[in-house]
């Protein structure tokens, strides 16, 4: 089975930094374009940053200048560095590829877990 599984959410102040990683679980043919997207409570899904294969990256303007998306794709995975945190930031974070390729017959959608952002004093 593949999936995405992230890591590195926590309890940060405000002004605070974190490292999330998605990586991909199982064997693959081809991964294309990644991205992140979070939610708060009440709030729906938003997306805050994607990155192609070739490395190009677009973020959400609330999140620009503070956080920066990568991918190592020799490992199969992309992280999101989190910096200058702020109370809104909190939320929980989604891994999302939007077309992965487990066998070159398959094309799936795939999301992870989940991970918990918490800012707070």
């Amino acid at each position: 089975q593949v999936q995405l599984v992230e890591s590195g959410g926590g309890l940060v102040q405000p002004g605070g930094s974190l490292r999330l990683s998605c990586a991909v679980s199982g064997s693959i043919v081809s991964i294309d374009a990644m991205a992140w997207y979070r939610q708060a409570p009440g709030k729906q899904r938003e997306l805050v940053a994607s990155i192609s294969r070739g490395g190009s990256t677009r973020y959400a303007d609330s999140v620009k200048g503070r956080f920066t998306i990568s991918r190592d794709n020799a490992k199969n995975t992309i992280y999101l560095q989190m910096n200058s945190l702020k109370p809104d930031d909190a939320a929980v974070y989604y891994c999302n590829s939007p077309s992965v390729q487990p066998t070159n017959f398959e094309f799936l959608e795939l999301w992870g877990q989940g991970t918990l952002v918490t800012v707070s004093s």
